[in-house]
Protein backbone atom coordinates (compact mmCIF):
# COMPACT_ATOMS: atom_id res chain seq x y z
CA UNK A 1 0.00 0.00 0.00
CA UNK A 2 0.82 3.42 -0.69
CA UNK A 3 3.26 2.26 -3.65
CA UNK A 4 3.13 4.01 -7.29
CA UNK A 5 2.26 7.27 -8.59
CA UNK A 6 -0.07 9.51 -6.72
CA UNK A 7 -3.28 8.23 -7.74
CA UNK A 8 -2.48 4.91 -8.48
CA UNK A 9 -5.54 3.18 -6.04
CA UNK A 10 -8.21 5.38 -8.38
CA UNK A 11 -7.85 3.41 -11.25
CA UNK A 12 -7.96 0.30 -9.39
CA UNK A 13 -11.31 -2.03 -9.79
CA UNK A 14 -12.94 -1.95 -6.22
CA UNK A 15 -15.37 -5.11 -5.02
CA UNK A 16 -17.46 -5.47 -2.41
CA UNK A 17 -17.13 -9.15 -0.91
CA UNK A 18 -19.45 -10.41 1.88
CA UNK A 19 -17.64 -13.62 3.86
CA UNK A 20 -19.24 -15.95 6.16
CA UNK A 21 -17.11 -17.44 9.14
CA UNK A 22 -18.47 -20.88 10.21
CA UNK A 23 -18.04 -22.39 13.43
CA UNK A 24 -19.01 -25.85 14.07
CA UNK A 25 -19.72 -27.28 17.64
CA UNK A 26 -16.11 -27.84 18.49
CA UNK A 27 -15.05 -24.25 17.47
CA UNK A 28 -13.21 -24.99 14.46
CA UNK A 29 -13.81 -22.53 11.37
CA UNK A 30 -14.47 -23.58 7.70
CA UNK A 31 -12.42 -22.24 5.06
CA UNK A 32 -12.28 -22.63 1.57
CA UNK A 33 -10.07 -23.06 -1.30
CA UNK A 34 -9.87 -20.43 -4.53
CA UNK A 35 -9.72 -22.57 -7.78
CA UNK A 36 -6.83 -21.84 -10.17
CA UNK A 37 -9.10 -19.84 -12.52
CA UNK A 38 -9.44 -16.69 -9.86
CA UNK A 39 -7.61 -13.83 -8.62
CA UNK A 40 -5.63 -14.95 -5.89
CA UNK A 41 -6.00 -18.54 -6.93
CA UNK A 42 -4.09 -21.60 -4.69
CA UNK A 43 -4.92 -19.57 -1.82
CA UNK A 44 -7.51 -20.35 1.44
CA UNK A 45 -10.34 -18.07 2.59
CA UNK A 46 -13.51 -18.05 4.16
CA UNK A 47 -16.48 -19.18 2.12
CA UNK A 48 -18.34 -16.05 0.22
CA UNK A 49 -18.44 -13.72 -2.52
CA UNK A 50 -18.93 -10.41 -4.39
CA UNK A 51 -22.15 -8.13 -3.65
CA UNK A 52 -24.85 -7.56 -6.34
CA UNK A 53 -25.59 -4.00 -7.49
CA UNK A 54 -27.90 -3.24 -4.54
CA UNK A 55 -27.62 -6.14 -2.70
CA UNK A 56 -26.50 -6.15 1.04
CA UNK A 57 -23.59 -7.98 2.70
CA UNK A 58 -25.83 -10.31 4.51
CA UNK A 59 -28.23 -11.08 1.12
CA UNK A 60 -24.84 -11.40 -1.22
CA UNK A 61 -23.49 -14.28 1.90
CA UNK A 62 -26.98 -15.64 1.89
CA UNK A 63 -26.80 -16.38 -1.98
CA UNK A 64 -23.12 -17.04 -2.20
CA UNK A 65 -23.15 -20.15 0.51
CA UNK A 66 -25.76 -21.38 -0.62
CA UNK A 67 -24.59 -21.63 -4.17
CA UNK A 68 -20.81 -22.57 -3.27
CA UNK A 69 -21.48 -24.45 -0.39
CA UNK A 70 -25.14 -25.91 -0.38
CA UNK A 71 -26.50 -24.76 3.06
CA UNK A 72 -28.96 -22.46 4.18
CA UNK A 73 -28.26 -19.43 6.48
CA UNK A 74 -30.49 -19.41 9.00
CA UNK A 75 -28.71 -16.78 11.40
CA UNK A 76 -26.11 -14.39 11.45
CA UNK A 77 -24.23 -10.92 12.87
CA UNK A 78 -22.06 -8.72 11.58
CA UNK A 79 -18.21 -9.37 12.42
CA UNK A 80 -15.71 -6.66 11.33
CA UNK A 81 -15.64 -4.57 7.70
CA UNK A 82 -12.23 -3.73 6.39
CA UNK A 83 -10.52 -2.94 2.67
CA UNK A 84 -7.32 -4.35 1.56
CA UNK A 85 -5.68 -3.50 -1.65
CA UNK A 86 -4.02 -5.50 -3.53
CA UNK A 87 -1.56 -4.57 -6.70
CA UNK A 88 -4.86 -4.59 -9.07
CA UNK A 89 -8.01 -3.99 -7.38
CA UNK A 90 -9.11 -2.82 -3.71
CA UNK A 91 -11.49 -5.43 -1.37
CA UNK A 92 -13.96 -3.82 0.71
CA UNK A 93 -14.45 -7.29 3.12
CA UNK A 94 -17.73 -7.25 5.35
CA UNK A 95 -17.35 -10.61 7.11
CA UNK A 96 -19.81 -12.23 9.50
CA UNK A 97 -20.39 -14.62 11.84
CA UNK A 98 -22.64 -17.60 10.74
CA UNK A 99 -23.97 -18.87 14.04
CA UNK A 100 -26.70 -21.33 12.35
CA UNK A 101 -27.46 -22.96 9.25
CA UNK A 102 -29.08 -25.94 7.37
CA UNK A 103 -27.76 -28.60 5.66
CA UNK A 104 -23.72 -30.11 5.56
CA UNK A 105 -21.25 -27.74 3.75
CA UNK A 106 -19.82 -29.50 0.98
CA UNK A 107 -17.32 -27.73 -1.94
CA UNK A 108 -20.18 -27.39 -4.86
CA UNK A 109 -17.49 -25.52 -7.07
CA UNK A 110 -15.22 -28.16 -6.60
CA UNK A 111 -13.25 -26.58 -3.68
CA UNK A 112 -11.25 -28.17 -1.32
CA UNK A 113 -12.93 -27.27 2.45
CA UNK A 114 -11.27 -27.28 5.98
CA UNK A 115 -12.35 -26.76 9.12
CA UNK A 116 -9.46 -25.67 11.15
CA UNK A 117 -9.64 -24.50 14.99
CA UNK A 118 -8.63 -20.90 15.22
CA UNK A 119 -4.86 -21.04 16.42
CA UNK A 120 -4.36 -23.00 13.22
CA UNK A 121 -5.58 -20.75 10.60
CA UNK A 122 -2.56 -18.28 11.26
CA UNK A 123 -0.53 -21.53 9.65
CA UNK A 124 -2.66 -22.31 6.56
CA UNK A 125 -1.83 -19.98 3.56
CA UNK A 126 -4.83 -17.31 4.13
CA UNK A 127 -5.61 -14.72 1.28
CA UNK A 128 -3.91 -11.43 2.13
CA UNK A 129 -7.63 -9.66 2.99
CA UNK A 130 -8.13 -11.90 5.33
CA UNK A 131 -5.40 -12.11 7.99
CA UNK A 132 -6.89 -9.56 10.02
CA UNK A 133 -9.91 -11.75 10.13
CA UNK A 134 -7.85 -14.74 11.43
CA UNK A 135 -6.44 -12.25 14.29
CA UNK A 136 -10.08 -11.04 15.34
CA UNK A 137 -10.70 -15.10 15.51
CA UNK A 138 -7.84 -15.57 17.53
CA UNK A 139 -9.31 -13.12 19.70
CA UNK A 140 -12.90 -14.98 20.32
CA UNK A 141 -10.93 -18.17 21.38
CA UNK A 142 -12.75 -21.65 21.27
Amino acid sequence: MGEGAPGQNARRPEFRVAAGVLRDPDGRVLIARRSGDRHAAGFWEFPGGKLAEGETAAGALRRELAEELGIEVLAMQPFMELSHDYPDRRIHLHVLLVTAWDGEPRGLEGQPLRWLAPAELAAADILPADLPVVDALAGLGG
